[in-house]
Parts: C-alpha cells; sequence; structure tokens
C-alpha cells in the first residue's frame, strides 16, 4: 500500500470554505464515505478560540451549499461536536475512481485540510495525483510504502497507541514543556549534554522544581509504556 499525505485545498469543500472565512478548525473523529450515496458522513470536534467566532463558523457551515446535512450535539465556550453530511467533492471522486481510501483523520484549519490516502501500487498513485491537479491544490507532504503486514499490526494494537496518547495528553503543560526541553538539549544523551542546572537556568526555577517536573512526568510516561507492553499483541 502507498501512503500518502497531503496538504489539500478542495475548492468545493465545506469545511475548507468555513475555516478560510472564520477562526475555526476541524478533527475528523469519525468518518465514513458511501461511494454509492456520493457523499461523506462525518463527526467533526470544531474549536475556535473565541465562542462568538464559533456560533459564525457552524452557521456558515451549516448554510454551505455542498451541506446535505448537519446536527450540533454539544457547544461550550470554543469548542463544538457536530455530525455532517457532505456531497462528495472533487477530490473525494478523483480518489475513490482510483481506488483510493481514508487511511487516517484529517484536519482542517486556515483553508486547507490534511489528508492521508491509500492506494495499492505505485502507478494508481501517480494516476490520482495527476488527476487530482486538475480540479485542486495540493502539496504532498509525505509518501511512503506500507506492507499490510505494518498495517494490520497497527491496527491490531490501536489500544495500545491510544494508551499512550491519553498518556502525552494527561502531562501538564509545566511536564510536557521540562521533558521536550530536556529532550531537545540532549539531557537524556549519554554523556548527557544537559544538567538539571543548565535547565533549570531554562525555566528560571530551582534544580529541585525542574527534577520535580521531569519525575511526575516521566512517571506517567513510564507507567503509560507498561500499560501499552501489556496490551501489545
Amino acid at each position: 500500500m502507498i501512503d500518502v499525505t497531503m496538504d489539500m485545498e478542495q475548492f468545493d469543500c465545506p469545511f475548507i470554505d468555513t475555516s478560510a472565512d472564520h477562526d475555526v478548525s476541524f478533527s475528523a473523529m469519525h468518518w465514513q464515505l458511501d461511494t454509492a450515496a456520493e457523499q461523506l458522513e462525518t463527526r467533526l470536534l470544531v474549536e475556535s478560540p473565541d465562542r462568538y467566532e464559533l456560533g459564525e463558523g457552524l452557521s456558515t457551515l451549516r448554510d454551505h451549499d455542498n451541506m446535505a446535512e448537519y446536527r450540533l450535539f454539544s457547544k461550550q465556550d470554543g469548542t463544538a461536536i457536530i455530525r455532517t453530511v457532505i456531497e462528495e467533492t472533487n477530490a473525494m471522486s478523483t480518489i475513490t475512481d482510483h481506488g483510493g481510501y481514508i487511511t487516517g483523520p484529517f484536519r482542517i484549519a486556515d483553508g486547507s485540510e490534511q489528508w492521508q490516502v491509500g492506494f495499492d501500487d505505485e502507478s494508481t498513485t501517480e494516476a490520482a495525483l495527476h488527476d487530482l491537479e486538475k480540479g485542486n491544490e495540493f502539496v504532498v507532504e509525505d509518501r511512503s510504502r506500507l506492507s499490510m503486514e505494518s498495517l494490520f499490526d497497527t491496527m491490531r494494537n490501536a489500544n495500545a497507541a491510544s494508551t499512550m496518547l491519553d498518556a502525552c495528553r494527561d502531562l501538564t503543560d509545566v511536564e510536557r514543556d521540562t521533558i521536550e526541553t530536556a529532550a531537545d538539549a540532549g539531557y537524556f544523551e549519554s554523556p548527557r549534554e544537559a544538567t538539571l542546572s543548565t535547565l533549570a537556568d531554562e525555566f528560571d526555577v530551582s534544580t529541585a522544581a525542574v527534577s520535580k517536573n521531569m519525575r511526575r512526568g516521566e512517571k506517567k510516561l513510564l507507567r503509560s509504556v507498561v500499560q501499552a507492553l501489556e496490551r501489545m499483541n
């Protein structure tokens, strides 16, 4: 399988149009492409730094010409969860006509969308990308060959990966910043290229505070690694 990640600007996509006009972003929680009906059903997390802007963006999306169905499940402050059904776009049609399929969640912001799509072989991939250029603007950010064994291994161990993601989300801002800075500075290298003292200077705190934040973050991540290992097939 050829897996392609691209930054896509469709000219007939309600989400892209809305994110270009309003400060809102969309993250796919669930998607299902109905090739027979030529429609895409999605459940999306919508985010905006401004509650008013979120409302304006949702209204624009709901009234878009290419929106077949729209339902608002919840809205609080700058976030909302919605269900939509949109008519098949030119890019979606091109992908499916070449036997392509969605391989990962997509995110839309600032008038463009990150797509992850798969094709069965190189020649099909080339033909699909060529035809996509006729009605869309896009940049291929990554292109890789995945074996079916690797794909199935990822699917089998989705729960283990989810455990790791949950642990990363559970980190506080301070814990995450401390671990990221330590890694970038070479604290975890052998020999170490940074010390607790240099990290303390970076954050303008005591070495004891840096050490405490580091240990807390490491404990959360290590616990998740152990749990992930237990869940791996």
